[in-house]
């Protein structure tokens, strides 16, 4: 037996430094998790346009109150850039210019699941909530529903429900947002 191979787990910065350097093309499809460059899956239609309808259901709160973000990074740690299709951050006037939101800035993170439903439910939920960030929606569209999930403790979410098509849900950060299910999944 040889000797067990070390892996090089990526820092945040040196992802950054990749791609500056252009060693990751910035139109590539991937995000930085565990330390691993990982390639993100294709989106289709479906997940396309299910991101675009969340955009113009929380496009109300984009005003002062929140900043709505699309499948851009969110550093989580020394290992972790994951790029959610939808995060509602605190809202902040240089709009993250200045510096790429981070974990405490983040109000609710959404995963919208097609394909990609396993990876998103097994490594990036307990990723977010191993962040502390307070609320995730998984958007199960093969299953027709939502997925909510609720106060985060030891790499997971302790309050999970499932939101089916005829409800409402609201975030935690805003419960005067009500958002239909049945308009989210289309």
């Amino acid at each position: 037996m040889g000797m067990p191979q070390a892996v090089h787990r990526f820092t945040v910065d040196e992802y950054h430094r990749m791609g500056e350097a252009g060693i990751l093309d910035e139109d590539a499809r991937v995000e930085l998790v565990h330390g691993q460059v990982v390639q993100m899956s294709p989106i289709g239609a479906r997940h396309a346009a299910c991101v675009k309808r969340l955009l113009a259901l929380l496009a109300p709160l984009a005003g002062h109150r929140a900043t709505v973000s699309i499948q851009d990074p969110i550093i989580l740690g020394t290992h972790e850039e994951p790029q959610p299709d939808v995060a509602l951050l605190r809202y902040r006037t240089d709009a993250y210019e200045a510096a790429l939101p981070q974990a405490a800035d983040t109000l609710l993170v959404i995963e919208v699941a097609d394909t990609s439903l396993a990876r998103d439910r097994d490594e990036k939920l307990p990723l977010y909530a191993g962040a502390g960030i307070p609320e995730a929606w998984l958007v199960d569209l093969p299953e027709d529903l939502v997925e909510i999930r609720r106060t985060p403790e030891r790499g997971g979410y302790i309050d999970v429900r499932v939101a089916r098509r005829s409800e409402t849900i609201a975030p935690l950060a805003f419960p005067d947002v009500a958002l239909a299910v049945a308009a989210i999944l289309g």
